[in-house]
């Protein structure tokens, strides 16, 4: 069993590995990709941090929605603090996955921020609080998995979710503050 980050970075995809496998969201990943940009202030934060010298393993799949936002809010964060990224495709490794549950869940994607020496610096995923907010929200419309009209509705629900996010600007946004106060936070930093 492998226990040690530094082995699961090691085994993880690249980037560009893992964006030239997906199946599905890769146009709207790269959408998001492409077309965020951080604030001024976010840029000189993750600049900041550079010095951290941090990677991150991403455990995540293609068809998840909330990594179609997350993933390509956090290259971009990447990209400034010079954090090189691997990704683990959960539903392969379920072995790590269960040491990373959210209320007992298989939630995804976790970004698990690590040190040279391969030490968990911090964790972050799957949803920022205000993403939370609007996925419960718009869950709550949808009929019980026993009620007939469920897939249909999850299905409606999903593809709204998924233009939403593919869209909203504020919401990546949101995620990039979340993500970046909670790794501030961390080492202990106050630029921001």
């Amino acid at each position: 069993m492998m226990t040690d980050l530094n082995t699961w970075f090691d085994k993880g995809m690249t980037r560009y590995a893992y964006i030239h496998s997906m199946k599905t969201h890769k146009e709207n990943l790269l959408t998001i990709y492409n077309s965020f940009v951080l604030p001024e202030p976010m840029k000189d934060a993750l600049q900041g941090i550079q010095k951290n010298r941090l990677r991150a393993i991403v455990i995540t799949e293609d068809w998840c929605g909330d990594a179609m936002l997350n993933l390509p809010v956090f290259m971009r964060m990447a990209d400034e603090a010079l954090i090189d990224i691997r990704f683990i495709l959960r539903d392969q490794h379920p072995e790590l996955m269960d040491r990373y549950l959210t209320a007992k869940a298989k939630s995804i994607p976790i970004i698990i921020f690590i040190d040279e020496k391969g030490k968990e610096v911090v964790k972050w995923g799957p949803r920022a609080p205000k993403l939370q907010q609007i996925v419960e929200e718009r869950k709550k419309k949808i009929p019980s998995k026993e009620d007939p009209r469920y897939e249909k509705a999850f299905k409606l629900f999903a593809d709204r979710i998924s233009s939403l996010f593919t869209t909203d600007h504020a919401l990546w946004e949101e995620v990039s503050l979340d993500i970046i106060k909670k790794l501030l936070a961390k080492l202990n930093v106050n630029s921001l």
